[in-house]
């Protein structure tokens, strides 16, 4: 992610931010220009200098201090995140709410990658087969909710955004790492294979890295449960539970690319340049001089990202804070995100192809 400054005063604020600190303006994000703006009140709408002749208005879920993106006047009432919303909880319920609107700003970040990319984001009005769409549902008296996606529909259990209970769920699932960020980019992965890779000619590479998605779904996760990971999976999977089926390998593969695009991206932001003197140099980070997002070779994404990741861990120890990343990337893992890389660069050609051709038809 980038980081933003108020264009009124200067200040550093946070993707969050919908007043700025230092000098009270408003502020609201503006998905099609990436900015985080400050807003001037001009009858009952809204106006930015960094937005000339704009009208805009906050997202209606703003009314519930969920959402700080902007959209014209007269418009959508909601945002390019928030219109994929399909079911939200009770808000009436006070701890309903406090939880939702954390899931809000983990699928918020979400989508801010998923537009950098410019990946297809199409809703269920546009595409009713296969269009994104969110369930926020709470845990009822005689079954839990099962985060998890299907045909675009991704589902997120409310309890995820309970610190304590996710903790409780990362202990008893034996993983090193557990955020609603995380949930949130590996269901989007699912998602993705469904968009670019099923039935598309990436299809023959994908099953060369991740195996053949065939294999029977339901069966190979009983046997991950009972048995775990095989030895040695380290070096070929980013994560254990990405052993299960190639369509969890793929998923997996898909979060920790955004994680680290994303990362990247802040290191960037930030001008980080550090070399350790303990004269190893394969843990110099030079300075990050492009934009990640953009950049057709993950190898080089990777040599910033590796020495990044030591850097953010061994800071993270310094705190007594676990590892941020407790991930090792195998040649292996490199190739698999590299495939993703490949992918997504040419997910905006793919779709613009997609439309003409149904245009003729």
């Amino acid at each position: 992610m980038r980081l933003f400054s108020c264009d009124h005063c200067g200040n550093t604020i946070y993707f969050e931010n919908a007043v700025c600190e230092r000098c009270g303006h408003a502020l609201g994000y503006a998905p099609r220009a990436n900015a985080l703006v400050s807003l001037t009140d001009d009858n009952g709408a809204w106006t930015s200098p960094a937005l000339p002749g704009e009208r805009l208005v906050y997202c209606a879920n703003a009314e519930h201090a969920a959402c700080n993106w902007l959209v014209p006047e007269g418009g959508e009432a909601y945002c390019a995140a928030c219109r994929h919303n399909e079911i939200v909880p009770d808000l009436s319920n006070p701890e309903n709410l406090l939880h939702w609107q954390s899931i809000e700003r983990a699928k918020k970040r979400l989508m801010y990658s998923l537009i950098r990319l410019g990946l297809p984001l199409q809703d269920r009005a546009e595409d009713p087969q296969h269009g994104l769409a969110f369930r926020f549902l709470a845990d009822d008296q005689t079954s839990p909710v099962m985060t998890g996606h299907e045909n675009g529909i991704i589902t997120i259990s409310l309890a995820e955004a309970d610190d304590a209970e996710r903790e409780r769920r990362r202990t008893q699932m034996g993983e090193p790492y557990r955020t609603m960020l995380g949930h949130f980019r590996h269901e989007i992965g699912h998602h993705y294979w469904d968009l670019l890779v099923d039935n598309k000619p990436s299809l023959d590479r994908f099953r060369q890295l991740f195996g053949d998605e065939r294999a029977d779904y339901g069966e190979a996760l009983k046997t991950y449960y009972a048995n775990g990971a095989p030895d040695g999976w380290y070096n070929t999977h980013i994560s254990a539970y990405a052993t299960a089926h190639p369509w969890e390998d793929f998923a997996e593969s898909w979060a920790h690319y955004l994680h680290i695009v994303d990362t990247v991206e802040m290191a960037a932001a930030y001008g980080i340049r550090a070399r350790p003197r303990t004269g190893d140099e394969n843990l110099a980070i030079p300075p990050v001089t492009f934009d990640p997002y953009m950049a057709p070779d993950m190898s080089t994404i990777i040599d910033n990202w590796i020495p990044l990741s030591s850097l953010i861990n061994n800071l993270n120890r310094a705190v007594g804070q676990p590892d941020a990343y407790p991930f090792i990337l195998s040649p292996p893992v490199i190739e698999k995100l590299s495939f993703i890389n490949d992918l997504v660069h040419q997910a905006p050609a793919l779709d613009k192809l997609a439309e003409l051709e149904a245009a003729e038809t």
